[in-house]
């Protein structure tokens, strides 16, 4: 058995080593993913190489555009990182620069919310982080698991899309169990509700 001085240097060094880890996520996380669809209310670092009177931070707008400098308004909401750096090169090609070097990270990420309600132990609002993918198992876990009259068959998620509203029904229990291979990708604006047992 080690001495207690070097258990303590032992526990030391394994805790900084996992702040380092989650600190390198954090940076390459906040740099976005290539798949990443702009979301109006994104806050995105713009840089053109060897120009840094254009580097600027910008916000894009409720009806998914920009303004930059020099090109005014461009639509952006949608696109992926790649698709609008290629956009904004076109842009700058066009009178402005030969062969502009633009980079476009994502600062901070648009609030995507969604609500747990019902029998669950902390019924709220809670946030999709970026470009984070949350389950329904895992979103039950984030208002932290059922009540003990929670009845974990009964679960609805009220969905709007294209303007419609539709309710969907789950078992949850057999998604445990997995027995369901249907792994529901929670969306932002859900609501979800668990439901009582009756017995």
């Amino acid at each position: 058995m080690l001495p207690p001085r070097e258990l303590i240097f032992k526990f030391l060094s394994a805790a900084f080593a996992v702040l380092l880890l989650l600190g390198a996520a954090q940076r390459s996380w906040a740099q976005g993913s290539p798949e990443y669809k702009l979301s109006p209310n994104d806050l995105v670092d713009f840089r053109v190489f060897q120009e840094s009177e254009l580097d600027s931070v910008v916000r894009i707008s409720g009806e998914g555009q920009a303004n930059f400098p020099l090109i005014g308004v461009v639509a952006l909401g949608g696109k992926t990182t790649g698709e609008a750096i290629e956009v904004l090169k076109s842009r700058y090609r066009n009178g402005y620069l030969i062969n502009p070097q633009i980079s476009l990270t994502v600062r901070s990420y648009a609030k995507k919310l969604f609500t747990v309600l019902g029998q669950v132990q902390k019924p709220g609002s809670y946030d999709i982080i970026g470009t984070s993918q949350i389950t329904l198992l895992q979103a039950i876990g984030m208002a932290g698991g059922y009540t003990k009259i929670a009845d974990s068959s009964n679960v609805t998620i009220k969905r709007v899309e294209d303007g419609r509203e539709q309710v969907l029904k789950f078992n949850a229990k057999r998604m445990l169990r997995g027995d369901d291979p249907t792994a529901l990708l929670v969306k932002p604006g859900d609501v979800i509700s668990v439901g009582e047992s009756l017995f």
